[in-house]
């Protein structure tokens, strides 16, 4: 047992094969494991520096209503942003009392990251 917390959030997706492939090759996580109930995929998780995500496919009232907010230093952010775009990601900006970059993922789960307010605008 350890009294350090290891926190995952859950994002509910329809289809975790279409999900761990847009997190992969998209995003640019891995995938270090996945769960099968009689040959399909229910459960997997996703992971990139330290961000670790579990996506599920067993509550389909749950899909797409995810909300995941994400923070890193603002050079981070910019050259992640760069990455991403030319990934062909589709990069939103949004709003959210401050300056957001948004992903939108193939169920609806969104990824907010944080631009700090004295970051200059880009």
């Amino acid at each position: 047992m350890s009294n350090v917390w290891f926190a995952r959030p859950v994002l509910f997706v329809a289809d975790i094969d279409r999900s761990v492939d847009f997190y992969v090759k998209q995003l640019g996580f891995s995938h270090p494991w996945r769960y099968e109930e009689e040959g399909k995929a229910r459960v997997a998780q996703v992971e990139r520096q330290g961000c670790a995500l579990i996506l599920s496919s067993q509550w389909p009232d749950k899909v797409g209503k995810g909300l995941m907010f994400i923070s890193l230093d603002v050079e981070v952010l910019n050259a992640l942003r760069a990455e991403l775009e030319g990934r062909g990601v589709d990069v939103k900006d949004g709003h959210w009392g401050y300056r957001l970059m948004v992903i939108v993922d193939p169920h609806g789960n969104e990824l907010y990251f944080l631009y700090p307010s004295d970051a200059k605008q880009t």
